[in-house]
């Protein structure tokens, strides 16, 4: 499964990279309409990095708490340190750029970046496994809504998954929002 995940991967970065290229159209605005039904809930985001669609907008309209996702380790699942527009950052692992001062926070809204995403609500990441580990552990405390966020064209027919891969709840891309069952 991995040789085939890897192949994807290596496809996805580049669909990926000509999506950037053509625009994010009005996707921040679509994911910050649909986030207002979650006010008042705590929402993580994530500081978008290389050819990832930007959330900011989005995080920044949220009404109620919003974090960003901080790796603590290999093979473990995320932390998440409380952000707001111009809080001081710092470079964390992996290049991601963290809140400098952690308070932690639990979300109960991720928005989730990926590569490629399906018609059946699979993503694929780029391997390490946090975000399926975070899913799992916070959905075994309580309801957790994850978003996934992306261009249209990284649609793919179907995405490899395995018995550890969580599923999104919605994607949002420029073209609109897809709830999944």
């Amino acid at each position: 499964m991995k040789d085939i995940k890897d192949v994807a991967r290596k496809a996805a970065f580049a669909v990926r990279k000509l999506a950037f290229a053509a625009g994010q159209g009005q996707a921040a605005e679509i994911l910050a309409d649909y986030l207002a039904g979650q006010a008042g809930r705590v929402l993580a985001g994530y500081m978008p990095m290389r050819t990832e669609i930007d959330p900011l907008p989005a995080m920044a309209a949220h009404r109620g708490g919003v974090c960003v996702p901080v790796v603590p380790g290999r093979a473990v699942p995320l932390r998440f340190a409380a952000w707001s527009p111009g809080c001081a950052m710092l470079e964390g692992d992996f290049g991601a750029m963290i809140p400098a001062d952690e308070v932690w926070v639990e979300p109960e809204v991720l928005i989730v970046p990926l590569l490629t995403f399906d018609a059946r609500g699979y993503r694929l990441g780029y391997g390490g496994g946090y975000y399926d580990r975070t899913l799992e552990m916070l959905r075994g405390r309580r309801p957790t809504l994850a978003v996934g966020f992306a261009f249209a064209a990284q649609e793919v027919a179907e995405v490899p998954i395995d018995a550890t891969d969580q599923r999104l709840d919605a994607i949002v891309t420029e073209q609109g929002l897809r709830l999944f069952d």
